[in-house]
């Protein structure tokens, strides 16, 4: 499970754990049957019936989202507080006779709490005691987590006619600007009053066009130094790596987990991947994305560091 932000309208920011596993993302291309006067214009047999192209389309964005009470910070929506504010008055009760001790409580034997802390102060009895200050357990309910994201699903936006836009925030790759078409949830760990502290909510987003679409990333060039240059870089080594996972592949395409010379690359040389070449040619590798599992890999020094400028 991964971390995932939503960002809403108006700047506040819900995280959730996502798993990555279950990220669905669909295309729908802008076609339509085509139709006349009298109705959808149907093909020839065993043919496919003529479409037409209306352009556009639907980019449609499924998630998995855990919200748990025991990795969550206190929630964006607060409960309601309470609505009654008149004070009451604190009667005496009577004790229940023990031995010798009969009667009602004394002054110092009614409690409140501080305000803006839960440590009881005595009072005497007869006392008005506002409902501000009476000591409450705190409200552990992660509906008050998710209710934010069920009134992205309402018609709140444009005047009663539309759904508030979100945008969702993943990792380096997701930056997605949409609104929520659906969402469905399910709860667990429920205490002995039936209030959930677990929620799985899978929730289906429509992308809509972003007025401020985030920059695209220029890749790094980079150059690859010469064969002289791999020699040499492999007689002084910058460290040695050990290939971990399952290793290379087989007949049937890759084998399941291992490193890829990608990952490899970008590990060592400050997220340049595109110097998974430089990688090989030092090794002189016939496998040049799943090295052999075990295997000790040269890393050799950045090109920058060499002490030759010759490149390919």
């Amino acid at each position: 499970m991964e971390r995932v932000a939503f960002l809403l309208p108006d700047g506040e920011r819900i995280t959730c754990m996502l798993n990555p596993e279950h990220i669905v993302q669909r295309r729908v291309a802008g076609l339509a049957p085509r139709r006349t006067g009298a109705g959808v214009v149907a093909g020839p047999a065993r043919s496919d019936s003529p479409l037409l192209h209306t352009g556009g389309g639907r980019t449609e964005l499924e998630l998995q989202l855990l919200f748990d009470l025991d990795l969550l910070p206190p929630p964006i929506v607060p409960p309601p507080a309470p609505v009654q504010t008149e004070p009451v008055a604190a009667e005496p009760v009577a004790a229940e006779p023990s031995g010798s001790d009969v009667g009602t409580l004394q002054p110092g034997d009614v409690e409140i709490a501080e305000p803006g802390t839960e440590t009881p102060l005595p009072i005497e009895s007869g006392t008005d005691i506002p409902l501000s200050t009476a000591v409450v357990p705190p409200r552990r309910d992660v509906r008050d987590h998710t209710r934010p994201l069920w009134q992205l699903a309402e018609n709140s936006d444009k005047g009663g006619r539309g759904v508030p836009e979100v945008r969702v925030v993943y990792g380096k790759e997701m930056n997605v600007l949409a609104v929520v078409e659906s969402l469905a949830e399910r709860f667990e760990r429920f205490d002995a009053s039936g209030t959930p502290s677990r929620s799985w909510l899978s929730m289906r987003l429509v992308r809509v066009p972003d007025p401020n679409p985030p920059a695209p990333e220029t890749p790094v060039p980079v150059t690859i130094p010469d064969a002289e240059a791999a020699a040499i870089a492999a007689a002084a080594p910058a460290a040695i790596h050990v290939v971990i996972g399952a290793g290379s592949s087989s007949d049937e395409g890759p084998a399941a987990g291992g490193e890829t010379l990608p990952e490899i690359a970008a590990r060592y040389f400050g997220g340049r991947s595109a110097l998974w070449r430089w990688i090989a040619d030092v090794n002189v590798l016939d496998d040049v994305i799943w090295p052999e599992a075990g295997r000790d890999l040269i890393i050799p020094p950045a090109p920058e560091d060499l002490p030759t400028g010759a490149t390919r």
